[in-house]
Formats: C-alpha cells, structure tokens, sequence
C-alpha cells in the first residue's frame, strides 16, 4: 500500500466488494474431497472503512525552509495525514492573498526548487529543523540577532508529502529531473493547478516511471468531465469546494454542489476524494467528511494565515489546530 492509500485507511475497494464494503466469497481449490466438490466457499471480512483524512498545506520556505520543517511536524504531531508544500511561485493564479503573499516571502527569502527538494529530504531522512539563531543570520521576521544554528534531532517522518506547484517550474527544471528528483527526496505526488486534465499526459508518463501520483483537480464547473477525470486519477482527487480562489469561507454547504460531486467521482473510482478551497474550522471539516461524504479535507490559508501572525509561536498553535481538526472528522 502507498503512503497516499495508507492516509486515507483502506484505500481501493475489494474486486466484488465494492467501495462501501459488504461481504467477499473467496474460492479455494484443491481441499480434501470430504469437504465436498472440491471447492470451499469461505466467507472473508469486509475490507475496513476508510479513515478520514486531514490535509494540511504549508508554502515551503515561508519564512524560511527551515521553519518550514518545523512547522510540518508541528501539524503531523497534531495529526495531519497528509502534507502538501507549495512550492513558492511569483504568479500563483489559484491562490487568494494570503497564500500569494506567502509565495513572496518564500521567494524572497532565495527559496528555489532545490530548496524543496531538501526540505522534504530533511523531513524524510529526520535530519531535524535547523533554525537561525545567529549574528548576521535572520530569524523569522528577518532581524538578524544572534550567534548560532540550532539543529534539533527529528524522527524521519512517514506521512506522505505531496508538492503543489505551478506548471513553469517543473517545465524549467525539466520534467525528467524533476520526477527523478521527487522520488529521491521522498516525494509521494504532485498536484498543478494550472495543468489541465486534457494536458495531463505531458506529465503523466515521467510521473509514473518515478512513481508519482499526479493528483486531478476537479471543480464545480467541471461535472461533465468528473467521470472522464475521476476514472484516470490516481493518488486522490481535490475537489475544489467553490469558485474563486484559495482563502477561508465563512459559509460551505456540503450538502449542495459537493456532496453531489462526491457522488459522480464515486460512481467513476474508488480513488478517495478530498475537499479544499475555504475549509478553514472544524464544523466545516466535520460536515464535508459526514454529509458530503468526502474522503478528507484539505485546510491551507488558514494554516498559512496563522504562521504570518506569529512565525515564532506558530508550532504549537499548528498542533492544537491540526489536532482539533483532525478529532471533528467523522
């Protein structure tokens, strides 16, 4: 089982069982012939539940890749399932102004592709946070003080990791490097926002050599292409809860247009679902995963709002969030 199927519990459903369980025959040949015909039709257990799945996105390298990974554990410590990294980009067409300043500071900050790459490294290799403390170094709000770098020993993290970025980067890193690249470090998929299916298969193949899932984005306008996206997805499917761009939205109805997406990406795959754009409190997440049924849900300018706040308290305040998320899943 991958690590992107092993987040959301029990991932593809069981040949003849289908995705909501039920009862599975199993035929055994070559029993002694007092058992009959020859054939022993024994009942097996229905495959487990999926779990719900909480995913939690940070911009790499806002304000610094360090407390980047400082950060990510922060959000797994609480229970986040799953992370995905943005990675930083000066024309982030599906971001709201919370992440696209993000990406500024990120930038501005000399976060590059490479960058990434070694944050997830570190993450995976446990390597720990190495935070600037020193003289001529800056700390978060970039002040220098100091003398030193503290480096903290870290468990290698096992979640899976999975990288949002826009089309341009990967195309100038080039497309075989950079999947090379993403399988080296530990990368499990990668999700571009401004890839259109159609165009999917530019990807696709390097993806899949590497072992990478290239994860679809379906949104509200897209239902007559749902089954056409949903059959080809891999990984799992976003499902973009409202027009627009990112930000926090004080109002989602799960029973409307999403839970009715939800239904036509089931009727397609068994690929779990997950629902991000304005998910921001834990009412919101609870009523996603229970009325629309969706396999989890993803929070991202939330999370990046409260670590431009306080860049310094951010770890603790990112676990109770991740934490008070994570527990209002059904």
């Amino acid at each position: 089982m991958s690590r992107i199927a092993a987040a959301f519990g029990s991932g593809a459903a069981v040949a003849g069982g289908g995705a909501g369980g039920g009862e599975v025959r199993a035929t055994v040949d070559a029993v002694p012939a007092s058992a009959g015909d020859g054939v022993l039709d024994v009942p097996l257990p229905a495959p487990p539940a999926r779990s719900k799945a909480f995913i939690a996105f940070v911009t790499g390298g806002d304000p610094s890749l360090e407390y980047s990974e400082r950060y990510i554990r922060a959000l797994v410590e609480g229970g986040a399932d799953l992370i995905e990294i943005g990675v930083p980009f000066s024309d982030p067409i599906a971001e709201g102004p919370v992440i696209q300043e993000a990406n500024l500071r990120a930038l501005a900050a000399g976060t590059t592709l490479d960058g990434i790459f070694g944050l997830v490294r570190s993450l995976r290799q446990g390597h720990g946070a190495q935070v600037q403390q020193g003289h001529g170094a800056q700390n978060a709000r970039g002040q220098g003080h100091g003398a030193q770098q503290g480096r903290e020993a870290q468990a290698p993290l096992q979640v899976p990791i999975v990288l949002l970025t826009y089309l341009n980067p990967v195309h100038h890193y080039g497309y075989r490097r950079f999947f090379a690249a993403c399988a080296e470090a530990g990368v499990d998929g990668i999700i571009v926002p401004d890839l259109p299916y159609e165009e999917k298969g530019e990807l696709s193949g390097e993806a899949a050599a590497n072992g990478i899932d290239v994860i679809s984005l379906i949104a509200p306008t897209s239902a007559e292409r749902v089954a056409a996206i949903a059959a080809d997805a891999t990984g799992y499917l976003y499902l973009v809860s409202s027009l627009g761009v990112t930000g926090v939205r004080s109002e989602i109805d799960p029973s409307s247009g999403i839970a009715a997406m939800v239904g036509l990406v089931r009727e397609a795959t068994d690929v779990p679902v997950a629902v991000g754009f304005g998910v921001h409190t834990p009412e919101q997440a609870h009523d996603i995963a229970q009325v629309a049924d969706a396999d989890g849900v993803i929070v991202g300018s939330a999370i990046v709002r409260m670590i431009a706040a306080d860049p310094e308290g951010a770890p603790a305040a990112l676990t109770a969030y991740a934490r008070s998320m994570k527990e209002a899943l059904p």
